[in-house]
């Protein structure tokens, strides 16, 4: 994931009339760097000269960027010490590392210029001074600062800014600071990622003792590879915390274990077999939790080791977690997870409706011992395939004879288009929940791949253990915010997605949260004061953290609304009262039609103007008389009668942030068995939804519904013949699918005391 290089500039408040101030900057600068390099000190003084900025964080760290490009580094530095002053009052994890690297930058600069030294010497004397002086959990956010920035995505970022230069000789403050911070990222990182391996490893070797490539034999003879470091200063043993994954990546993997040991644990990150050192073929999914289940084994029997395992990480490590919880190995004592994965029941498919663009995810993971970087971001190749898949109109399992490579993995998943016995060996399945009986926190949001499955591991849960210690966090985060939260790598604050303003208690920093939470288990200090019941869940629009002992409790009680048949603008009416229930609106779709493959879908943000209600309905209430909250998990009623045995659907609720469900109707209530629909008989389908949702409507807004069919090139399509979905052809759609929704339907919305 690409962070953002600097740690403010994103929301720049410059004054109304320093805004249209232009400053000269030659055009030869775009083009040429030593034209470039010459003009940049210059602009620098010109823009300090003007520049007042009204915000003193942003003020400041902006000022330190100008003065490091001016040469004035010791007037940065004094800069650069006000900026981290004020975080320490606002924002105080912040104020102790932020810009620490370009601390040490200029004064490599200053010692280069004042004692003519080579700068690989200045900034080696420079790091070791100030690295010196940082305790271990500073220095580990430092050293991340360091490391997982690529230098080409710095310079990536200056060339964007210079090309809005082009044929211009002057530029406006707003630009004049962009480019300026960018510039000063990309210099600072061209002249010390180079450097910075060997000093870390220096570092390291001071502060930890570190294990690369372990090697663990599995009883059926596999091998499983692993990386160890512990804190060097430690006099007692020590409980272990794991990441188990099947994302190798030197960087990150080493920033979770020095992470995880800066903390005073044994930080260990075990990889899938096949990965990393592991000789065997890797296998997504299939070993995981026997594979770390015997790594916990073997952790627990180190001389190092207290006999105490804890287990982290989002998405597919989420998955492990549960993997492993399903064996219940018995060192494993507590688990932490994001945005976990849950196969079967998510992926590579939701609702039973597979997705697109986990075809290429296999070869991610299982082409070398690393990743398959090329391979995954070939974005041309991947978007080539969804077309041309979608117009040609043939099967779902054809996806890699189009593609031209096999796909033996996506093979196998389609096989198994509802959650059997393949899907079940993988993760807990029923009664097996009421096993794992050790604390469990389930971090997750409301948007973009936020929610996992995590809604579907606490109710599992808590269905075969009403008394598991099992809690949910959430609140309006997406798949990557709900693993880490709002801090960048760089100290940045994400204060926005999808173009909703994030409410300011919303902004937290669940890496925090993660040695926190074990801390209280391993080291008896007390729960994290946020987890107050077992949901804990952010109002958005309300500023509020609240919390409540079940996803029922959420809701005071439901609010209702029908499916009318009365239009209302271009759509229909949501009816708090019931109307008629004979009364009827017809969907007619072409299901072999293909004039939509490029077509632009409108919307798409978490705030926007724009509903998509391609091949579907839209459905509006009367404006709300009263600030309304809805917290909790929708659910409802669908009646209708269509001319298929199955289709695939999706329900779409907006207010100013959106809500989506979809689903294969032939699986709703079992998603193990499908029952086919009777084509022209009036039928009922009862839903819930997977999606928890907590955000407080104002007076007068109103709750727009969209009913869709699924039919677009980003998805399998179900052409209604009752046959295996990946077996179908557009010659099996023949005559369009046609749906008539009785009012008789309705949708239950929780809402909040």
């Amino acid at each position: 994931m690409k962070q953002s290089l600097s740690f403010a500039v994103t929301c720049l408040l410059i004054a109304p009339a320093l805004a249209a101030q232009e400053f000269s900057f030659p055009e030869a600068a775009v083009t040429d760097a030593a034209a470039l390099s010459k003009a940049m000190p210059e602009l620098a003084k010109q823009v300090m000269a003007a520049y007042k900025g009204g915000d003193r964080v942003k003020f400041f760290d902006n000022l330190f960027r100008l003065q490091i490009e001016a040469g004035q580094y010791s007037d940065a530095l004094t800069s650069s010490a006000s900026l981290r002053e004020l975080l320490r009052a606002s924002q105080p994890p912040l104020g102790a590392w932020v810009n620490v690297q370009y601390d040490i930058y200029a004064r490599a600069k200053a010692k280069q210029d004042a004692q003519k030294l080579a700068f690989n010497d200045a900034y080696t004397q420079s790091f070791q001074d100030v690295f010196g002086k940082l305790d271990d959990r500073t220095s580990v956010l430092v050293i991340r600062a360091l490391t997982m920035i690529d230098a080409s995505d710095a310079q990536q970022d200056l060339q964007s800014d210079l090309q809005k230069q082009k044929g211009k000789a002057s530029i406006s403050l707003a630009d004049a600071l962009k480019l300026a911070s960018d510039y000063q990222v990309a210099e600072a990182y061209r002249a010390f990622a180079p450097l910075n391996p060997v000093l870390v490893a220096e570092d390291d070797r001071r502060r930890y003792i570190t294990e690369k490539d372990i090697s663990v034999k599995t009883p059926d003879g596999a091998t499983i590879c692993a990386l160890l470091m512990r804190p060097r200063g430690a006099s007692a043993r020590l409980p272990a915390l794991l990441n188990f994954t099947i994302y190798v990546d030197p960087n990150d993997n080493m920033n979770s274990a020095r992470q995880t040991a800066s903390n005073g644990y044994a930080g260990v990150v075990g990889f899938t077999r096949g990965k990393a050192c592991s000789p065997d073929k890797p296998v997504p999914y299939l070993h995981d939790g026997s594979d770390a289940s015997d790594l916990i084994d073997w952790i627990a029997a180190q001389p190092w080791s207290d006999g105490r395992v804890g287990m982290f990480g989002g998405s597919y490590e989420g998955f492990t977690q549960w993997a492993t919880a399903k064996r219940m190995p018995k060192g494993l004592k507590a688990l932490m997870m994001g945005a976990p994965a849950a196969p079967g029941a998510d992926v590579p498919m939701e609702g039973n409706v597979f997705w697109n663009f986990i075809y290429p995810w296999p070869f991610y993971t299982t082409n070398a011992k690393g990743s398959d970087d090329t391979t995954y971001s070939d974005r041309t190749r991947w978007r080539r395939l969804n077309h041309d898949w979608y117009v040609s109109g043939r099967a779902y399992r054809d996806l890699d004879k189009i593609d031209g490579t096999p796909n033996p993995i996506f093979d196998e998943w389609i096989a198994h288009p509802g959650y059997d016995a393949y899907w079940q060996s993988m993760i807990p399945y029923q009664k097996e929940f009421a096993r794992i009986n050790i604390p469990v926190l389930i971090t997750a949001g409301y948007y973009y791949g936020g929610p996992g499955a995590a809604l579907y591991y606490f109710s599992q849960h808590h269905k075969y253990d009403p008394k598991a210690e099992d809690y949910l966090l959430i609140g309006p985060y997406h798949h990557i915010g709900a693993q880490f939260g709002v801090v960048g790598l760089l100290g940045n604050i994400y204060d926005s997605l999808g173009g909703l303003d994030l409410d300011p208690v919303a902004k937290i920093d669940l890496v925090d949260l993660r040695y926190e939470w074990f801390d209280s288990i391993f080291k008896g200090t007390p729960k994290p004061a946020i987890l107050k019941d077992k949901v804990n869940y952010q109002v958005t629009g309300a500023n509020v953290w609240k919390h409540a002992p079940t996803l029922a409790a959420m809701a005071d009680h439901m609010l209702r609304f029908h499916l009318s048949s009365q239009h209302s603008g271009n759509g229909y009416r949501l009816s708090e009262s019931n109307p008629s229930a004979d009364a009827s609106i017809d969907l007619k779709v072409d299901l072999a039609d293909r004039k939509d493959v490029d077509r632009a879908a409108p919307g798409g943000g978490v705030l926007d103007k724009a509903v998509d209600t391609w091949n579907g309905l839209e459905f509006i209430s009367d404006p709300l008389s009263k600030p309304t909250e809805l917290s909790g998990l929708f659910s409802g009623r669908l009646d209708f009668v269509c001319n298929k045995k199955d289709f695939d659907f999706e329900i779409d609720l907006y207010e100013q942030t959106s809500k989506g469900e979809w689903v294969r109707a032939s699986y709703i209530g079992d998603l193990s068995n499908r029952h086919l629909l009777t084509p022209g008989k009036r039928q009922r389908l009862n839903f819930e939804s997977i999606r928890l949702m907590s955000r407080q409507l104002q007076t007068g807004s109103r709750v727009v519904m969209v009913l869709s069919v699924i039919k677009e090139k980003g998805r399998q399509i179900n052409y209604g013949t009752g046959k295996d979905v990946s077996d179908e052809t557009i010659a099996d759609a023949k005559e369009p699918l046609q749906i008539k929704w009785f009012s008789d339907s309705y949708v239950d919305f929780p809402v909040g005391e």
